[in-house]
């Protein structure tokens, strides 16, 4: 996601609900309801929770989908969704909210509009009236869209002072070819474009692409499902539209390798990426080999990359590795980390040859041993909370896996052979095609 993302913020924020037994300890699948209703992809899990219902939800609605359009307007739209609707203006919708302790947000993404609201089991009609509201008819005030605009050129301003953002647009560009829906534009366009967008674009846009025909909405805690159902009917019935996901025409691959700076004045410190696109999407064959294989090498303090490069030889205090942005399509694999100028060189080359011995030797048994255990308890331990049980649905479904994967995971962790772990760091990680970005003071 790109740096100047916004996320709208809730009114009264609300701790998420720890639920009464862990949703490990049983099988998850068997207590999910799920159901096409006006049109909504809806997936109920009650819970032993008291009072607490968290939602997610995610409409297909992004920047990708701007095209060869105003780059800008997919965020302005999702930006809009909060500042009022044709019913009601924006304060009198936070003042119901405000008034019961529940909150309601949206988040532009690179394909997806995320949705995320929490309230008491007794506000839940509520909650999926203004959500269902806010989706479908936002008002598109013309003073509102005015503060969204400044609002977002300003975000977007600072996060060209921000390293870390920039680092990571210019990965993106470099490893995504023009056309990809993964490839960010530029910050600078996005700015020209914020200023150029008019509210006709936005309005033009939302009766393009929102609508409930991959619009998925998840429902985790005290609720009762024949009762949800009734209002998600009630709140979408006759909504008719909607986009489904952009797929890359073909997989962005490794090509030749690529250095490239991005000047950023007056910075204590330089933010890495080095890495490149896998061509992989999270459900494709050796894919979760070769994330678990990543995760040894660079996730947490106990991986290769921060025992060695932080721990050891001392020449970051952040450095890690991942990949990401391949649920939906083909993503990236990235090592992410910051130095010092003065210790800049001697940190990437520190960087680099701990990449070369990874990917060369792979992983040990004890390692994969170890690192299985984690991943297996940490996944668990995320599920014992309504947010997090959501979360976890709304991946498995966005990955393309049916919600039986809840239960599957854990098992799939645990069949990985280091075979299938080692061969796939030397199938797909190869470091001579790697592009490497360095932004801050260089």
């Amino acid at each position: 996601m790109n740096g100047w993302k916004m996320l709208s913020t809730g009114l009264l924020l609300m701790t998420t609900a720890t639920l009464a037994v862990p949703a490990s300890a049983a099988q998850i699948a068997q207590h999910i309801v799920r159901a096409k209703i006006a049109g909504v992809d809806l997936i109920a899990y009650p819970t032993a929770v008291k009072d607490v219902v968290t939602i997610v939800g995610s409409l297909p609605a992004g920047d990708a989908f701007a095209g060869s359009g105003n780059a800008a307007v997919p965020t302005l739209v999702g930006m809009m969704l909060e500042r009022g609707t044709q019913s009601e203006d924006q304060f009198k919708i936070a003042q119901q909210l405000e008034s019961v302790g529940a909150e309601i947000s949206f988040e532009v993404g690179v394909q997806l509009v995320e949705i995320h609201a929490k309230c008491l089991r007794k506000d839940l009609p509520l909650v999926i009236r203004l959500i269902a509201e806010q989706l479908r008819t936002p008002a598109f005030a013309r003073a509102e869209f005015v503060k969204a605009q400044q609002a977002a050129i300003g975000s977007l301003r600072q996060s060209l002072q921000n390293t870390n953002a920039r680092a990571a647009e210019a990965f993106d560009r470099a490893v995504f070819p023009q056309g990809h829906p993964n490839r960010p534009p530029a910050t600078k366009e996005m700015i020209a474009a914020v200023q150029s967008a008019k509210v006709e674009d936005l309005q033009r846009f939302h009766h393009e692409h929102y609508g409930p025909a991959h619009l998925t909405l998840i429902a985790v805690g005290d609720l009762e499902v024949r009762q949800l159902q009734s209002q998600v009917e009630k709140g979408f019935a006759g909504w008719t539209g909607g986009s489904d996901v952009l797929h890359a025409a073909s997989a962005a691959l490794a090509a030749a390798p690529r250095e490239e700076s991005v000047p950023v004045a007056g910075k204590a410190s330089v933010s890495v990426a080095l890495g490149a696109a896998t061509g992989l999407r999270y459900r494709d064959p050796e894919s979760l080999a070769l994330r678990v294989g990543t995760a040894i090498f660079g996730s947490g303090f106990t991986s290769r990359l921060m025992g060695t490069v932080r721990d050891k030889e001392g020449l970051t205090y952040d450095i890690g590795a991942r990949m990401a942005e391949d649920a939906l399509t083909d993503g990236y694999w990235k090592i992410s980390a910051t130095f010092a100028p003065a210790l800049l060189e001697k940190g990437i080359a520190s960087t680099q040859r701990e990449l070369l011995k990874w990917s060369r030797e792979g992983v040990s048994a004890a390692e994969l041993a170890a690192r299985k255990t984690d991943l297996v308890g940490s996944y668990q331990v995320s599920l014992a909370t309504t947010g997090g049980l959501a979360a976890a649905l709304q991946q498995a479904v966005l990955r393309g896996y049916p919600v039986s994967w809840l239960d599957e995971y854990p098992r799939a962790i645990d069949a990985l052979t280091l075979d299938e772990v080692n061969g796939a760091i030397k199938k797909h990680i190869d470091p001579a095609k790697m592009v490497l970005v360095k932004a801050g003071t260089v």
